[in-house]
């Protein structure tokens, strides 16, 4: 059977696209390469073109694993390595597109929640192209609740972000980094529609998969 591959940014991925492949999609295999420095840099200056290089060298490590399909991880990242699907030799999925897909259809007024602010463009540009006429789309950075991913306090990183969602108005909040998917049972009961990434794209690669291959 064929796997997919995940690329991360984040060696804290890794456990989470791991658990839900084992619930989604128990019998297929799957691959996981991390290069947290690409996030790291592409935060610094951008995503220059020695980036956009050893993205594609990394997807291609990935799709290397039998991978039939492969997701990228990363927010900033995605849009450049679904762009790259050709040159890769197998689809590449961003991690958010099945979730801005799905939250587009859900209200009007989206908020876009980020913890990195070089997410905000690219889920912006990619919600606006997802979205029918008159939808409204407004950023809400949380950039205090990043140090805290990075140290490694989840629990606090999780809680720091559904604290500034709760206090914004919106139809739909999108959890537009992989990793805030930690909140999202936070924001349950909260009046609002959340969306975070992981689980809709995992399911939605198992599907296309087994389209592609089996």
């Amino acid at each position: 059977m064929t796997s997919i591959g995940f690329l991360h940014t984040a060696h804290a991925h890794v456990g989470t696209f791991r658990a839900l492949m084992r619930e989604l999609d128990p019998d297929r295999y799957d691959v996981h390469v991390v290069d947290e420095s690409l996030l790291a840099e592409a935060r610094e200056r951008g995503v220059d073109e020695d980036i956009r290089r050893r993205l594609l060298v990394r997807l291609r490590e990935v799709a290397a694993a039998d991978a039939g399909v492969v997701v990228c991880t990363c927010s900033t990242l995605g849009g450049w390595a679904e762009r790259m699907s050709d040159a890769v030799g197998v689809p590449v999925v961003r991690v958010d597109r099945p979730m801005a897909e799905t939250a587009v259809a859900a209200g009007r007024r989206i908020v876009i929640v980020a913890t990195v602010a070089s997410t905000l463009e690219p889920t912006r540009e990619l919600l606006t192209s997802c979205a029918a006429s008159g939808t409204e789309i407004v950023e809400a950075l949380c950039p205090d609740a990043w140090p805290l991913f990075e140290t490694g306090d989840l629990d606090g990183y999780a809680h720091r972000i559904a604290a500034h969602a709760r206090t914004l108005d919106a139809d739909v909040i999108v959890l537009a980094q992989a990793s805030m998917a930690l909140a999202e049972p936070l924001l349950a009961g909260s009046g609002k529609h959340v969306f975070s990434s992981p689980r809709i794209a995992v399911a939605y690669a198992t599907q296309l998969c087994s389209k592609l291959h089996e």
